[in-house]
């Protein structure tokens, strides 16, 4: 049985999770929203097959850490007699003739430390969502796997047979292990790994580089900047919301969701505060991303999710061959939130694209032409911005006129009439301003609640919503207003439970959530920040900071009794969190001068 203590690595086109044994228990192929290659996450208790191990016998210790900077992983092993092996997990990700070479590929490099350590690897591959592949048709240096509609081949330095059979053998020289497309090598597989190796690590080092990081918790605010990185298909731009699919939220939930596809409002939270660390290449790709969308979308309609490559329907279904994580199934995949009207996804498009307008060190600014095609965004969000919706949170058996989506939508027109200041559009700057004061009365006057000094999340009844606190960072009220305080009391008052936010805490479409929402924990914590509670934010902050798993993140859900965390792992929204907080609440570097 594993649980969500685990260490992501990747390249922007497939990633992996490895637990705390340092085995390959998921990552899918060809990439994130692909086929489980390794499945033993979602495997039932025990599985059989869908994971690879690296076995020191006799292990009696086991430490991992990542390679500074890098999401390259080092994990050591040493057994009772005091042998110890040092194993480097890595995806390939370096510039090779003049672009971006991101292989569908897992490297492995197997190294001896002390003694004489014996070994035996476990490499037992899943296709066809769980079903074992045995090897074909290996060679002097290979073994073949045929999945589904591909292969994938395992070039190595060690012993084949002893590879293929699982037998133990002697560790006395470094092996090297490539598992990627059905090629054979050219060159020397261990020089090629080891160079690839030092390449991908100075890559992703000069990434980190260039991020503006806060003083204070640095490396909170790194670990998860590199994370949010693997999480976007850097082919397309796209950002997924999760690496996983169907974690539950908790324990027999039945609340189990495909998270490996782009939600425009998780991708908006990725790239604001990508953007605060000055991560502009995560903005650029995903813009691109949405122009696609945007251009393609029938009507001017757009839904909340997308593929990877764009693709728009998403079927759900599900995989029999999985028993669930910790057996708890179903294994869900793709997703029919695709066919949800989520009218906050107008506000979270022209949102992300704004910044483009501004932004003179973008190789791409935005122009005239990019303005006008927003406006038929803009033009949905005035259509909408009162209708019933699914809401942020995406119930399937109702529909009510949220104040999120409301606001979300009035952020649309009020940003674009900053667009056309600044593109001296003046005409349509007062036309999109007009609209915004218009939408913004009407959420006033349809969501305030003079009787309990509240706004309410819906239209229509007095709700309260986590989504509310966003009502101070879309700047629709401010910290002073005491209709945001009044609101911020309520909220906290209702849904915080211990340390700890609930996304609601009333029933939905699978009775009272039990598990809290992290993200939900964040934004009660900008919200504590900037209404003068700093004591209490930092605390606050700091105790989130020790649900981190060993790897330093988050999933989505915690229980708030016993901090188990539960979820898709890692989750997005959970990282934001931990960046913008990070920013908010850091001391000024200037204090060290």
């Amino acid at each position: 049985m594993t649980d969500l203590d685990l260490w992501p690595i990747g390249n922007c086109q497939v990633s992996a999770l490895i637990d705390r044994q340092g085995r390959f228990v998921w990552a899918c192929v060809p990439r994130v929203d692909g086929d489980p290659l390794f499945s033993a996450l979602i495997g039932g208790e025990e599985p059989e097959a869908g994971y690879w191990s690296i076995e020191l016998e006799n292990g009696a210790e086991i430490e991992q850490h990542y390679i500074r900077n890098t999401p390259i992983l080092v994990t050591r092993h040493r057994d009772t007699a005091g042998n110890a092996i040092e194993v480097i997990d890595f995806c390939p990700r370096h510039q090779r003739l003049g672009r971006s070479y991101r292989p569908v590929a897992f490297a492995r490099i197997v190294r001896p430390i002390a003694g004489s350590p014996r070994i035996r690897v476990k490499l037992r591959p899943t296709c066809d969502w769980g079903r074992p592949c045995s090897p074909h048709n290996g060679g002097s240096n290979h073994l073949r796997y045929l999945l589904g509609g591909h292969s994938m081949r395992l070039t190595t330095t060690g012993p084949v047979g002893m590879i293929e059979t699982e037998r133990s053998f002697r560790l006395e020289r470094p092996l090297h292990f490539f598992l990627g497309p059905d090629e054979s090598f050219s060159s020397d597989v261990a020089t090629t790994l080891d160079q690839m190796l030092s390449q991908t690590t100075a890559e992703w080092q000069h990434w980190v580089r260039g991020l503006a990081v806060p003083l204070e918790w640095q490396d909170v605010v790194i670990r998860s900047a590199i994370t949010l990185k693997l999480c976007q298909h850097e082919e397309t731009g796209a950002i997924v919301a999760a690496l996983t699919t169907s974690i539950p939220e908790h324990h027999g939930s039945q609340r189990n969701w495909d998270y490996r596809y782009c939600w425009i409002r998780d991708a908006y939270y990725t790239v604001q505060a990508l953007n605060r660390l000055g991560a502009l290449d995560v903005l650029e790709a995903y813009l691109g991303y949405l122009r696609n969308v945007v251009d393609q979308a029938e009507g001017g309609h757009i839904q909340p999710l997308y593929g990877v490559l764009g693709e728009a329907q998403l079927e759900e279904g599900f995989a029999e061959r999985l028993a669930g994580y910790r057996g708890m199934g179903p294994v869900r995949v793709g997703n029919q939130a695709y066919e949800q009207i989520q009218h906050d996804a107008y506000g979270q498009i022209v949102l992300s694209n704004v910044q483009a307008f501004f932004d003179q060190r973008l190789y791409r600014v935005s122009g005239v032409e990019d303005f006008v095609a927003l406006e038929k965004v803009g033009e949905r969000a005035w259509a909408f911005y009162d209708q019933p919706d699914a809401g942020l949170w995406e119930l399937r058996t109702r529909q009510s006129v949220h104040t999120y989506s409301s606001a979300m939508c009035w952020a649309a027109c009020d940003r674009l009439a900053n667009a056309a200041e600044r593109l001296q559009l003046f005409d349509k700057q007062a036309f999109w301003n007009d609209r915004a004061d218009k939408i913004r009365a009407r959420i006033i006057e349809a969501a305030w609640r003079p009787e309990t000094g509240r706004m309410s999340a819906t239209f229509s009844g007095d709700d309260l919503d986590a989504s509310l606190i966003q009502l101070l960072d879309l700047r629709f009220l401010s910290p002073s207003d005491e209709r945001f305080q009044g609101t911020l009391a309520a909220v906290e008052e209702g849904l915080r439970r211990g340390s700890h936010m609930l996304r609601y805490a009333t029933e939905d479409d699978f009775g009272l959530p039990e598990t809290a929402f992290n993200v939900c924990t964040f934004w009660l914590i900008e919200a504590l920040q900037a209404t003068g509670r700093s004591a209490d934010a930092r605390a606050l902050f700091e105790e989130m900071l020790t649900r981190r798993t060993s790897s330093g993140l988050l999933s989505e859900d915690i229980d708030p009794v016993t901090g188990e965390l539960w979820g898709n792992y890692p989750q997005t929204y959970s990282l934001v969190g931990m960046i913008n907080c990070a920013a908010m609440l850091s001391k000024p570097w200037t204090s060290i001068r």
